[in-house]
């Protein structure tokens, strides 16, 4: 499961996506999250799948390495679908079993809720996928340093959000090797109940804990060694600057938004029946 989780991992190729500007990247990516509440019928569904699915070839990532990604979000995928379906009382009923009903409508929120937090996932990870961290960081405090007028630390919040980025695939493979380890030792990490299961978890918590403590400092003094003060009076190596493809990128994603509004409105929500 560990091995499963590539958020925050960023996968090398040579695509129109890797080359955008990561400001572009950053807007566009909201643009489509925001999307995927825009609309409330099977078509607006449609164009959101067409258009994840050209972006997705556009990346060049491999769609296995996409999915793989899925893996360790299906218990919180099962939660939602199975809150939504029990849960929601419109439309007729389909079953019925002791005190759990299942009706037309809440199978249609749960299908979509579902659909909803795939895309979500997909959607950002691809972000991440395109985008070096230092990218990333240059992209959020270009976005962001109109707030510098009314005083917010623009680079250093940019500065934490690229750290944390860079540490998730760290600390994963760091859990992956105490875990092994342990396992080595003869630590028995599956049987038991849930209670014992989370006892198991401390022999791995917390060297993670001292191993994260540890390269935070190491990477403070080295921060400190050459002497990082913050943002104030810093110039970049590499400006960002906006190309024909930036333009033409926004362009695509207004049309984008402006088609899944007008199609994934035109066919009312509650005529489609499963």
């Amino acid at each position: 499961m560990i091995r499963d989780i590539t958020i925050g991992q960023y996968y090398p190729a040579k695509s129109v996506l890797h080359r955008l500007d990561p400001r572009v990247k950053l807007t566009c990516t909201l643009l489509y999250l925001i999307s995927l509440f825009l609309f409330k019928s099977i078509p607006g569904y449609i164009v959101a799948t067409v258009f994840l699915a050209v972006v997705i070839r556009l990346s060049k990532v491999p769609f296995k390495y996409i999915m793989r990604g899925m893996k360790p979000v299906i218990m919180i995928l099962l939660i939602t679908v199975i809150f939504n379906l029990f849960l929601t009382k419109e439309g007729e009923v389909l079953l019925k079993v002791w005190v759990f009903t299942i009706t037309a409508g809440g199978l249609r929120t749960a299908v979509f809720m579902a659909i909803r937090l795939v895309y979500l996932i997909t959607g950002s990870s691809l972000m991440t996928f395109t985008t070096t961290p230092n990218e990333l960081t240059d992209g959020i405090e270009s976005l962001l340093h109109p707030l510098n007028k009314v005083h917010v630390p623009v680079h250093e919040i940019a500065m934490m959000m690229s750290i944390a980025l860079r540490f998730i695939p760290i600390l994963l493979e760091e859990t992956d090797k105490i875990m092994k380890a342990q396992i080595a030792r003869g630590a028995d990490l599956e049987s038991g109940n849930m209670i014992q299961k989370a006892k198991n978890m401390i022999p791995i918590l917390v060297p993670l804990f001292v191993s994260a403590f540890r390269r935070a400092n190491d990477l403070a003094m080295a921060m400190e060694a050459r002497c990082y003060h913050g943002g104030e009076g810093r110039t970049k190596m590499k400006p960002l600057r906006y190309a024909r493809r930036d333009y033409l990128a926004y362009g695509i994603v207004i049309f984008y938004m402006i088609a899944v509004v007008v199609i994934g409105r035109c066919v009312p929500f509650h005529i489609w029946i499963f």
